[in-house]
């Protein structure tokens, strides 16, 4: 009796984590040869265990990654893009988030950019940063009906405080005069508080001419660009590539049979 208004309680107050594990504990005829002190902390360590994953679980949700599945430890060196593995190893310490800077992905269609982007982000959300996923010519059009409705600087203060955020299909298209204002917004609330990725077909040689107006371009791209790490992608499609190797194995395999 006393075990089930024990668990009911541990409910009550939210401590779903120390009551599954309470729930092994009974369960477990092994656990009755540990001392009361290792048997509550191995409660206490359960339930941690449990906050974390949960507060992971809603982290993941709200950044809307377009690749959840993307992680560093599954990025493909195999296939020649010009990744470099000590770079690829530093980013993947998350330092950079921690120091409020930049990365910059830039690459031909198909090389991973997004995936790259996605990976990263992913790393910080396991080290307890936020972050959110946004394609930029999304995020114009949200902050475009958020001028229209009034909600903008509730819009920008939202964006601000996200520790990453990533703008996947950068300046893709030429900008207009709100777009550029808006993104200037953006990127002054980011700058030196919080990081971002960008990732984008055009080579950043060419990011001043896609906003437009010289004298936004030039304060954007000193927001975002200054102390960015780079990684500038080349070669083939990786879809195209491995659509061939599929292709060749079911070859390979028709032959056989």
């Amino acid at each position: 009796m006393w075990t089930e208004q024990t668990l009911d309680k541990l409910h009550s107050m939210r401590l779903t984590g120390m009551a599954e594990a309470l729930q092994q504990q009974l369960e477990d005829p092994d656990m009755a040869a540990l001392s009361f002190e290792e048997r509550l902390a191995w409660l206490v360590d359960r339930h941690w265990i449990w906050k974390e994953n949960q507060a992971l679980t809603r982290r993941l949700k709200n950044a809307r990654l377009k690749d959840r599945q993307a992680a560093v430890e599954d990025i493909d060196f195999r296939h020649p893009r010009g990744l470099d593995r000590a770079q690829v190893r530093s980013l993947s310490t998350c330092d950079w988030v921690r120091r409020h800077q930049n990365l910059i992905i830039v690459g031909p269609c198909g090389v991973g950019k997004t995936f790259l982007a996605c990976a990263f982000a992913q790393k910080a959300l396991r080290e307890g940063y936020t972050a959110r996923y946004c394609r930029l010519p999304q995020l114009i059009r949200e902050l475009t009906l958020a001028r229209a409705d009034g909600s903008l600087d509730q819009k920008l203060r939202q964006l601000a405080r996200i520790d990453l955020l990533i703008l996947d299909d950068w300046l893709m298209l030429p900008l207009g005069q709100s777009e550029r204002r808006d993104l200037l917004e953006v990127a002054e609330d980011r700058y030196q508080t919080r990081s971002s990725i960008l990732t984008s077909q055009i080579p950043l040689s060419s990011w001043h001419e896609q906003i437009g107006d010289p004298t936004l371009a030039d304060s954007i791209l000193d927001r975002l660009v200054h102390h960015a790490h780079q990684l500038e992608l080349t070669g083939e499609s990786l879809r195209k590539s491995r659509g061939r190797q599929t292709l060749k194995e079911k070859e390979t395999t028709g032959r056989g049979n």
